[in-house]
């Protein structure tokens, strides 16, 4: 058995962020990154574009609201044809880098609030779909497992990927908690790793009411660059995968 596990990154602001991000490219199997609307820009895309081609690993866009301010967690509600533009904007800026550097893009993984809206709403999936589709059918189109996001992906004809949250607690629903309210990140990292295997071995996810069951089977499992600890979580989710005989990267990688 083996699992892909993804990192969003080239959204670091700070030189200890940029450090901590690039600790999580010798741990994963596939990045996420910022195409310079939400955050980053230009040389921190081309800078982990490079480092990610060093390391083997599978490449994919993380396009985001237009909203540096909020970091793109803000929701906003734009036409489904300024969303589609959006997307397609942002998947072909970073493409470009990528070709430049002897790569091309596996994938596409919508960032913060326009990841968790598209949860639930069946437009603004579509949307995001489109987007993608303008580039290349061909890439993954990664979204939260259960949600609008897969059933858009499928619909227009774009591979996808189920994903699921390492340091992220789950409502009911499936949904992620928000996160405004307290114990939405994981900061405990047992906690975490448990939640993690619990998935991988079980199909299944507690929620945050410690009682539903949420069933995920996911393609890929996120952990993110701005959770407390997220290097020393990723070894020892690496450490943890290694002792159930789980294999981290994917046939793409």
């Amino acid at each position: 058995m083996h699992i892909d596990l993804n990192a969003d990154v080239g959204e670091a602001t700070t030189p200890l962020e940029e450090l901590v991000e690039l600790a999580l490219l010798d741990l994963v199997s596939s990045v996420n990154v910022a195409c310079g609307v939400h955050a980053g820009d230009r040389g921190a895309m081309r800078r982990v574009v490079s480092v990610a081609v060093a390391h083997g690993l599978n490449i994919g866009a993380h396009p985001g609201y237009a909203d540096p301010a909020h970091r793109g967690r803000r929701a906003l509600f734009l036409p489904p044809t300024d969303v589609r533009q959006l997307v397609r904007e942002q998947v072909m800026a970073l493409a470009a880098l990528a070709v430049e550097q002897g790569a091309g893009l596996t994938h596409v993984k919508p960032h913060g609030a326009l990841y968790n809206q598209a949860v639930a709403d069946r437009t603004l999936a579509h949307a995001i779909a489109l987007g993608v589709r303008d580039v290349d059918p061909t890439l993954r189109l990664v979204g939260l497992c259960g949600s609008q996001l897969l059933e858009a992906g499928m619909a227009v004809g774009l591979p996808v990927w189920g994903e699921a949250f390492v340091d992220r607690a789950y409502l009911p629903d499936g949904s992620l908690v928000p996160r405004d309210q307290v114990g939405a990140v994981h900061t405990d990292q047992a906690l975490a790793v448990t939640q993690a295997l619990t998935l991988l071995l079980t199909g299944f996810v507690r929620a945050c009411d410690g009682v539903t069951r949420v069933p995920a089977r996911p393609d890929t499992l996120c952990i993110h660059a701005d959770t407390p600890g997220a290097v020393a979580l990723a070894r020892r989710l690496r450490a943890a995968l290694t002792g159930k005989g789980i294999g981290v990267g994917t046939s793409h990688s």
